[in-house]
């Protein structure tokens, strides 16, 4: 499916932290000047999310990437057990209660990533659950698509 959101800014936005996660809420100007950043829209009632959350923690070793997470139409309680029996990949996690902002970013359902450039801009959307193939043949070459100056 492809997305109007590709080669746009991020939309504005700015979600509360996810209590408990030790990590910041963040908004659409945090997204901007911290390289490229991966944001993973997800939810502890998402089956697909939880078999996907592996991969995420793995991704998070990555010294290239930063991993953002949005956490959709979730309570805060049952999020923050999701990622304390999972782990917690995410340098920043925002709790969109209402799945207002998700929809902004054009999103479908969960579990769907974007990778965004340093300069703030969406480069690719993944949409479902992503897997080690996906990651080698796709995910990994589009982050190293975004950190190239956008031409």
């Amino acid at each position: 499916v492809p997305s109007t959101m590709i080669g746009r800014p991020v939309p504005a936005f700015q979600l509360p932290e996810l209590a408990g996660a030790g990590v910041p809420g963040f908004a659409a100007a945090d997204l901007k000047g911290k390289g490229v950043l991966l944001v993973n829209v997800f939810a502890s009632w998402c089956v697909p999310c939880r078999e996907e959350h592996p991969l995420l923690m793995q991704l998070s070793t990555r010294g290239d990437i930063r991993l953002y997470g949005i956490n959709n139409k979730d309570r805060p309680e049952d999020a923050m057990r999701f990622l304390t029996r999972l782990g917690q990949p995410f340098a920043a996690i925002g709790t969109d209660g209402s799945g207002r902002v998700s929809i902004d970013w054009g999103v479908y359902g969960v579990p769907e990533s974007f990778i965004v450039d340093n300069d703030g801009i969406i480069r690719f959307k993944w949409i479902g659950p992503m897997t080690p193939e996906s990651i080698e043949k796709v995910i990994v070459p589009e982050i190293e698509k975004a950190k190239k100056p956008a031409v």
